[in-house]
């Protein structure tokens, strides 16, 4: 997942350690009988999607399928290679799950290489330092970068002590205020260290929690700045390098990185589909993205949230169902770099956007689910209100205002409504989020299942209805 401060603030407000959302009480408009029945008709299917999913022949179906996947493919960062396997591997099957127009659609994308790279300490001892590059830093000179080190908590601390700053190593040790606030330090840390003259930012990592595991993720340099070379080091190095210099102790540290950015390639957005029978122009998008960083094996970040969407149209594909519109899934490329293949995918499809119903993104775990965040008309939030109650079963029946989703982002934009998952992710999420330990062990195939048969219902009765959710 890559979340930047400018589209998560307008949505969440931050107190202390917990994120409060702005959530409407109840829909302002009332719903159509007509249309409630309708939708209270879909319990019997409901109830044979968890059936089947939770209890049934399709249990830990979506976890196993992930498992494999990830067990083969391991990380997947977008423009390189390895990504490409991936989507050869999952057009295979696609394909062999019985869906229909399996294809990849071009995007061009962003390629940028990590290579070597170390952070070594070396006054007042020689260490190293557990580090990670940052997504689209330069790198430095093959010999490195060797300087005294400044250690700052703020950015309002670093500008109160610029005159320090001139030739050092710029180190933050911020405190975890939540992700959103946060992570404007990872965001914009090498382009205020070059402010001030530093020579190299090193950030620490934007997580509650660590095992001294360092998280990378995108950073967003100034093109009117001067670029630094950056990179994040672990929580527990941080406060080290902190309590160092409180003690007035001269730090000076050896930073190397290979890091690179090649010209653009090209690379896919994977696409497959249950033709709508009645209304096949019009469609019922599920999504999550395909790549990762180039660290762990993705699994939680997208891995769950690209599985149950998969999962969605292979469900319906399983109880013989067609709904009345296209239900389309859509595993994006280049999401971390700032969902590229789904602003590809817009442009592309948007002399047909009028014609989604709905886009939905999953990319923040496949924790238990709680029941979705939407973003659309006053109208279409009270029909989605009477759609998540047939998620009772699951204790998955919250509906809040606001859907989030780097890759959705770009189709609400145009009009489109949008959903995502809510689940009970709390901060865990980012105990792993960007790091080594984004693998299979923090999957839980229960919980994938509860999460994929919530993903089908919503999905196939928003795809099934007589009418598209209202603009």
């Amino acid at each position: 997942m890559d979340l930047n401060t400018s589209s998560v603030i307008l949505r969440i407000l931050f107190v202390g350690p917990m994120f409060i959302c702005l959530v409407l009480s109840g829909p302002l408009y009332p719903v159509p009988l007509n249309i409630k029945n309708e939708i209270s008709s879909y319990k019997d299917i409901a109830t044979k999607i968890i059936d089947l999913a939770v209890y049934g022949a399709a249990q830990n179906q979506s976890y196993n399928r992930l498992a494999k996947f990830t067990d083969t493919i391991g990380n997947r960062i977008a423009g390189s290679e390895n990504f490409e396997h991936a989507v050869d591997y999952m057009l295979q099957v696609l394909s062999d799950d019985g869906l229909e127009n399996v294809h990849g659609e071009e995007a061009q994308v962003t390629h940028w290489v990590r290579g070597q790279e170390s952070a070594t300490l070396l006054q007042p001892r020689v260490y190293d330092l557990a580090m990670l590059g940052l997504g689209g830093s330069i790198g430095t000179p093959p010999e490195g970068i060797t300087a005294e080190v400044l250690v700052v908590n703020s950015f309002d601390e670093l500008h109160n002590k610029s005159k320090e700053a001139k030739g050092k190593i710029i180190v933050f040790n911020e405190d975890y205020e939540g992700y959103p606030t946060s992570v404007a330090y990872r965001d914009y840390g090498a382009k205020e260290a070059a402010l001030v003259g530093g020579v190299a930012s090193l950030i620490r990592s934007i997580a509650p929690f660590s095992i001294h595991s360092p998280h990378t993720g995108w950073q967003d340099y100034d093109s009117k700045v001067k670029k630094v070379p950056t990179a994040c080091i672990t929580i527990e190095d941080a406060q080290m390098l902190s309590r160092m210099a409180a003690r007035g102790t001269k730090i000076v540290i050896n930073l190397k990185m290979e890091a690179q950015t090649l010209p653009p390639t090209q690379s896919r957005n994977t696409i497959a589909e249950i033709k709508g029978s009645k209304y096949p122009e019009q469609v019922v998008l599920v999504s999550g993205h395909l790549d990762s960083w180039d660290v762990g094996q993705g699994a939680m970040d997208d891995g769950g949230g690209a599985f149950i969407s998969w999962q969605a149209l292979s469900l319906v594909k399983q109880l013989g169902l067609r709904p009345k519109r296209t239900l389309r899934v859509v595993l994006w490329t280049a999401e971390e770099e700032g969902g590229l293949g789904a602003l590809s995918y817009t442009n592309k499809h948007k002399d047909n956007l009028g014609n989604y119903s709905i886009a939905m993104e999953s990319d923040m775990g496949t924790f238990i689910p709680l029941g979705i965040d939407f973003t659309g008309s006053d109208e279409a939030y009270a029909i989605m209100n009477e759609v998540v109650q047939l998620l009772a079963p699951l204790n998955a029946t919250k509906l809040r205002k606001s859907a989030d989703g780097t890759d959705i982002n770009y189709l609400m934009q145009k009009g489109v409504p949008g959903g995502s998952l809510l689940d009970d992710y709390k901060d865990k999420y980012f105990w792993f989020h960007h790091s080594d330990g984004d693998t299979m062990t923090v999957q839980d195939p229960h919980q994938m299942d509860l999460c994929a048969a919530a993903w089908t219902i919503v999905s196939f009765v928003l795809a099934d209805m007589e009418n598209m959710l209202p603009r």
